[in-house]
């Protein structure tokens, strides 16, 4: 259950910032921080209970955190950028 969970979380947290590229909100960004905080947490929750291959864990969870982490740095500072004009 706890791997369902896991790939949901990241499925969505992926969607979402992709989402934000086009449309940033600073709401849908506090979302986007949770949402990878959770994957965070259930993945490191899922190595320490399966003693499941750290190599490969790492890797995919590296790809995953670099796109979601690029994205909402990029969005963050769009954002900023807009308040900052007004």
């Amino acid at each position: 259950m706890l791997v369902l969970t896991h790939v949901l979380i990241a499925l969505v947290s992926v969607a979402l910032s992709t989402s934000l590229l086009f449309s940033p909100s600073r709401a849908r960004l506090h979302a986007s921080y949770g949402l990878i905080i959770g994957t965070f947490v259930s993945g490191t929750l899922l190595i320490v209970s399966t003693k499941s291959h750290l190599l490969e864990a790492c890797l995919m969870g590296l790809a995953y955190s670099a796109f979601t982490l690029i994205a909402t740095v990029v969005v963050a500072r769009k954002l900023a950028a807009t308040k900052a004009r007004i």
